[in-house]
């Protein structure tokens, strides 16, 4: 029963990409408004990783384990993306005329799913490994995950349009991960279940050392180029916002 409510935890995060797809294919959502949910989502998400994440992970095994796993992740994140942004995914969450279309670089639509699911699965194992040892999913997680997908479905989607990809493209990319999501929870519940203190601190830093690296990398600096001035403070309503979830 865990499990299911693991994997089903997980999807409903990662559903969340599908809803802003539709957003941002089916309507002309402004460029501006975009990036102010992906700021907010920014500060939701870093709220998360302080207080649900790094926090807990410090508790399970102490500060050595929890900062080398955060660089750990860190790293492997950094290195991935920039393996990926040389083949076409750099301005996978934009969503102006960034993203090369396939004609001008051919794989470039692999790369972005690639990219996709590089941002989605730290964020959704993590959800998983929350519910081990009897505890409640950290509502400012799913939350957080939740929020910061929706802008990143909107901005990716719109791009992938003006890029010359179809929707059948953009849709079935987004389900695949929001599937991808819900196995990646429930893969972190299910593997995990007998994992020592200081491995699942670990676990759970790198997976915030990942998830703070794909928002100073991709989603803050998308925020701020349409967004400008007003992304500070939007970010930091999000990380309120996300403070008063989980202290409450």
């Amino acid at each position: 029963m865990g499990a299911l409510v693991a994997g089903g935890w997980g999807l409903l995060a990662g559903s969340a990409l599908l809803v802003g797809a539709a957003a941002g294919t089916l309507f002309r959502v402004p460029a501006r408004w975009v990036a102010l949910v992906m700021a907010f989502g920014s500060g939701v998400l870093i709220s998360a990783v302080s207080y649900d994440l790094i926090e807990e992970a410090d508790k399970q095994g102490g500060l050595a384990p929890t900062a080398l796993g955060a660089l750990a992740g860190a790293g492997v994140y950094s290195l991935a993306n920039v393996a990926l942004a040389a083949r076409g995914a750099r301005h996978r969450k934009r969503s102006g005329s960034q993203q090369p279309s396939e004609s001008e670089q051919p794989g470039s639509g692999g790369a972005i799913a690639l990219g996709a699911l590089l941002d989605g699965v730290p964020e959704s194992v993590v959800i998983g490994t929350s519910l081990l040892g009897g505890g409640s999913v950290g509502t400012a997680t799913v939350v957080a995950v939740f929020l910061s997908n929706l802008p990143e479905g909107m901005a990716s989607a719109a791009g992938m349009k003006q890029a010359g990809r179809g929707r059948g493209y953009v849709f079935g990319l987004w389900a695949a991960i929001a599937l991808i999501s819900g196995l990646a929870s429930l893969a972190g519940y299910t593997l995990l279940g007998g994992a020592s203190d200081n491995v699942m601190a670990m676990i759970t830093a790198v997976a915030a050392g990942a998830i703070l690296a794909m928002i100073a990398d991709t989603m803050i600096p998308e925020a701020f180029e349409d967004a400008h001035l007003l992304a500070g403070l939007t970010t930091v309503l999000g990380f309120l916002a996300a403070f008063t979830i989980s202290r409450s």
